[in-house]
């Protein structure tokens, strides 16, 4: 017997020849031995490199951590930072691990007890092939990443978990189950959570554990047939049996789900729900339990007759519990008797929303507002027409820039803030602003030294009088200049945390250097600067090279490492917005978006509104909370954003100080059970609301964001009755800002003004907003509903006062024609002597802006007051406040002064005096046209004759091309509008000004 050696690949035979010889494969196996040390030295470098960059990446992650770990212990709140990481790592590994060990027992037991001698085919050999040298790489790596997904994934629940194990009763029952409240906020959404988590863990398991056995030959499929190994047939029939099970308890819990879910016609659960859908999942899920066990049977019996009859059974269940007879209920049942059946849900979804929004108790009192314009009608509102506000804080920043910005490096925002300050004994409404930093505007002198050593700071907070202006038409401020003069007593001036402060600022200096910060600006006319030092704990130190390094690399800046300006006794501030800094402290919270600078207690202090809110109360309404504060001052964000709420409370009153960057959290409502529960997780981090100081609480104000969400629950919610509240009859929405562009309308924003609304004994500082019915897209209508807020809390330390946040509704009768915004905005446009006036301005180099339009409950109808800013077009110009408008009923009257105009509305004296009744102006005859409209003088009203007749003059030769006939009546144009001017006062035409229209004070002190 020979035995012969059959060449592969068709190469020669063992004793052929070949083309490589004794000597070719010597020459090969050199050259291997050359390339080994050289491809073992690109190994070595790779590896190298990928170590480096692994640790480098590490080393970021770890400063950023590191520098959080300072930011948080500078302030006090490093348990906030511990807390949130140990829940979140801790989340972590839990997510993990469930999710890692499951998928890697299921692959591994399907290969454990795998069949030994299963007959495959061939594309299942190709696939094992492919697959067995990295079989024990996935088996390992595949629950792993799949471990690594979960564990980040649940790492983001850790405030449900914590919620949920630190959870307070609400103290309150839902309707339809008899639970507490918080059940559905808290448990509901934590069970929900658990068990959808673990009915992703068994499918992804039992998708490995199916993949693994076909793999391997555990699972067969021929011609007619499925075979299964009985290892295969236990291990799939139970993981099925699992997540049956737990789709069954899903499918209980959903029941609860109903309560919060939106219809068409109310949040909650309606009739057919009730009565069709709760009933059927309740079926639904005794089913699927009941196929779950059939799966166990299934398991061991090794039957699937059952378990496959009962999981169609299920799902031709689904299909008709969940979703047929619910059907069939509305349609057939509810809809031929909808406002019968849904009566008492639609009741429950009333009551419901109006405790979850705090409206329950808004006090709805009837107003038969007159229209008729009285003489003396304002007698009894004398204090409350003392204190309008006629300076509109929208219009007024750049008019505070030009007047007290001295210098380009300062800036104010863009809307001011409305506060209260008590002046001689009264309280007083004022129009605010701190005078913040502006660094985009130094120019060549931005450099890295400039912007982050000595531009450090903003300095002072600058006020005027609401009620009042001076002779040309500028603010009457309180407190104003550099250094600070004026009502607001001594206070610390120095703004280094503030809303437009610089990313980054480093401070402080040992004791007896020369300060490198600039404090104020010079009024001298040497032009000499005053410097400080910064002596506060307002950041972290820079007293060691590491921490150095941290924040070098934290904001990509080598100057803090390398700079001779950082010493042991820096300080580095940052995370500087008010807003930012209670976010970060407070997770919890939902930050208002106006917070608002006061001076309390000798320093400027930001005030911040947090909230408390769910999406999980049952049967109320859900808002989407951007869309409901979205108005005029408040822009809609440009993206989606998913912040839909059901519950809101304004349970926390923040402090930022703004020099050294404090922040205090004070419990405003401790009895909200969410902030109760927050307090669990986050222990000594609230203090009680009787730590708050007399100033302070004299300075609290409502917010402004819960009215807007209040206001957008009450238009429709101030029904109480279900059956007119199915009807819709008496729907209301708030108005388009009247001054908003006509293309893209805004919402009116609420305002704040001191007004007395019946039922009060005194004005008191009040936040208000009004309602027109809604029907379709016009706004234009008459007035159905005016709401306001107590927003004074009163001057008692640590104790607010009784009426603070007391809701009053008027509502005025459904066949009034009070005019709403809208409509008083187009009888003031369409006025002849107004608009004539009005339209003159704006045809020189003047623009005309009307400000605000407030309305007041006064002379026992409602008031309109409207000021007009008169502004050239110049690069340096500002607003002037030159006339205002007013209207009551059917009249209109437009003067210099508010008090001139109300006395011409009034028949001539409307019993009392406005705040600018001191103004000096020009003398009114006080002639009225038949609507009430003053016409100012003789002189004015013959110059807006000519002026107008000038004007069409010239639109004849413009059309005609007589370019001679133009230029006259375009020159006699100019005189009459001249002419107006000068009959009006000589104000009219706001002239181009710069910094210096407001002397520099001279500075009386140094900054320390």
């Amino acid at each position: 017997m020979t035995s012969s050696s059959v060449p592969s690949n068709g190469g020669p035979s063992n004793g052929g020849p070949s083309s490589g010889g004794p000597n070719s494969g010597g020459s090969a196996g050199a050259q291997n031995g050359a390339g080994s040390p050289a491809r073992r030295s690109r190994t070595v470098i790779a590896i190298a490199i990928a170590i480096i960059a692994v640790l480098a990446i590490l080393f970021f992650v770890f400063t950023n951590l590191y520098t959080e770990v300072l930011w948080f212990n500078q302030l006090g709140y490093v348990s906030v930072l511990t807390t949130q990481w140990v829940a979140g790592g801790v989340m972590f590994f839990v997510g993990f691990f469930a999710m890692a060990i499951p998928v890697f027992v299921s692959i591994d037991l399907a290969f454990r007890f795998r069949p030994v001698y299963a007959k495959l085919n061939s594309q299942l050999d190709r696939y094992q092939q492919v697959v067995e040298p990295l079989r024990r790489l996935a088996a390992f790596g595949i629950p792993a990443l799949l471990g690594l997904f979960a564990g980040i994934a649940t790492a983001t629940r850790w405030q449900v978990v914590l919620m949920y194990l630190n959870r307070t009763s609400f103290g309150q029952t839902d309707p339809q189950f008899g639970l507490d409240i918080s059940f559905y906020v808290y448990d509901l959404p934590f069970w929900q959570s658990v068990v959808g988590f673990a009915s992703a863990v068994v499918l992804l398991s039992g998708i490995a554990a199916l993949a693994t056995s076909y793999l391997y030959g555990a699972i067969r499929f021929g011609q007619r047939e499925v075979r299964i190994s009985k290892t295969a047939r236990i291990q799939i029939a139970i993981t099925a049996g699992v997540y049956l099970l737990l789709q069954g308890i899903s499918i209980w819990l959903d029941q609860y789900a109903t309560l919060t879910s939106s219809g068409g016609l109310l949040t909650g659960a309606s009739y057919s729900d009730v009565n069709a859908t709760i009933p059927g999942l309740q079926i639904l899920s005794g089913i699927a339990i009941l196929v779950a066990l059939l799966f166990f049977v299934a398991a061991f019996v090794g039957r699937w007759r059952l378990p496959v009859i009962g999981t169609a059974l299920l799902i031709v269940s689904a299909l008709i519990l969940g979703s047929l007879t619910p059907w069939v209920v509305q349609r057939f049942q509810v809809d031929p008797s909808e406002r019968a059946l849904e009566a008492p849900y639609l009741q429950r979804n009333i009551d419901m929303t109006r405790d979850a929004y705090g409206v329950a108790d808004v006090d709805s009192i009837p107003y038969d507002a007159t229209t008729t314009a009285q003489a003396g009608a304002l007698r009894s509102d004398a204090a409350t027409t003392s204190s309008i506000r006629i300076l509109d804080p929208a219009l007024v920043s750049s008019t505070f820039a030009a007047l007290q910005q001295f210098r380009q490096y300062y800036q104010f925002p863009t809307a001011l803030n409305v506060d209260r300050y008590e002046v001689n004994g009264q309280s007083q409404d004022t129009v605010t602003a701190v005078r913040d930093l502006n660094l985009t505007q130094l120019g060549t002198s931005a450099s890295w030294y400039n912007q982050t050593v000595v531009y450090t700071h903003g300095y002072g907070v600058v006020a005027a009088y609401g009620n009042q202006r001076s002779a040309d038409g500028q603010p009457v401020f309180a407190e104003s200049g550099i250094p600070s003069t004026g009502v607001l007593g001594n206070y610390e001036p120095r703004i280094y945390f503030g809303e437009n402060s610089p990313t980054y600022s480093i401070v402080g200096a040992p004791a007896g250097s020369s300060p490198t910060e600039l404090d104020y600006p010079s009024g001298t006319a040497d032009a000499q600067q005053t410097y400080t030092t910064f002596s506060g704990d307002g950041g972290p130190k820079l007293d060691n090279i590491f921490n150095k390094l941290a924040y070098a690399l934290k904001f990509q800046s080598t100057e803090i490492f390398l700079s001779s300006a950082v010493n042991d006794n820096s300080q580095i501030l940052y995370d500087r917005d008010p807003a930012t800094r209670v976010s970060k402290v407070a997770p919890y919270l939902t930050i208002d978006s106006d917070p608002y600078a006061s001076v309390v207690d000798g320093r400027v202090v930001w005030i911040v509104d947090g909230y408390t809110t769910s999406a999980n109360y049952p049967y109320s309404k859900t808002e989407g909370l951007s869309a409901a504060i979205a108005d005029t001052y408040t822009p809609k964000p440009g993206y989606a954003v998913d912040n839909n709420i059901n519950y809101i409370r304004n349970s926390v009153k923040a402090t930022v100080d703004a020099y050294d960057g404090k922040v205090t959290l004070y419990a405003w409502d401790s009895t909200d059970p969410i902030l109760q529960t927050w307090e669990k997780i986050f222990p000594a981090t609230v203090k009680p609301m009787s730590d708050m100081s007399s100033q302070l609480m004299s300075h609290v104000r409502y917010p402004a964001d819960l009215f807007k969400v209040q206001r957008a629950i009450l238009g429709q919610y101030h029904v109480t009755d279900a059956g007119s509240f199915y009807s819709r009859e008496d729907a209301w929405t708030t108005p388009n800002d009247p001054t908003s562009s006509a293309t893209n309308p805004t919402l009116q924003p609420p305002y704040y003004l001191t007004l007395q609304m019946p039922g009060q004994d005194q004005p008191q500082y009040s936040l208000y907003s009004t309602f027109i019915p809604l029907t379709g897209e016009d706004t234009s209508k008459s007035l159905n509903g005016y709401l306001a807020v107590d927003s004074n809390a009163g001057d008692v330390a640590g104790q607010k006062s009784a009426d603070f946040g007391k809701l009053r509704l008027l509502t005025l009768p459904k066949d009034a024609t009070v005019p709403g915004p809208g409509q008083e905005q187009n009888k003031f446009s369409s006025d002849p002597t107004v608009s004539q006036a009005l339209n003159l301005l704006k045809q020189g180099s003047t623009e005309v802006l009307n400000g605000n339009l407030l309305t007041l409950p006064v002379g026992g109808g409602l008031l309109y007051v409207q000021p007009v800013y008169v502004q050239s077009r110049g690069e340096t110009s500002y607003p002037l406040l030159q006339k205002i408008l007013v209207g009551f009923g059917d009249k209109i009257a437009f003067e210099d002064t508010l008090d001139a105009a109300l006395d011409d509305l009034f028949g001539g004296d409307s019993g009392a005096t406005a705040g600018d009744g001191s103004t000096p102006t020009t003398p009114s005859t006080g002639a009225s046209t038949g609507t009430g409209t003053t016409t100012n003088n003789a002189a004015l009203q013959q110059a807006l004759d000519q002026a107008q007749a000038a004007l069409t003059a010239r639109d004849a030769a413009l059309k005609a091309a007589d370019w001679a006939a133009y230029g006259v009546a375009d020159a006699q144009l100019k005189a009459a509008v001249d002419a107006a001017i000068a009959a009006s006062g000589g104000t009219a035409a706001t002239p181009g000004t710069d910094s210096t229209a407001t002397p520099t004070p001279t500075p009386t002190s140094t900054g320390g």
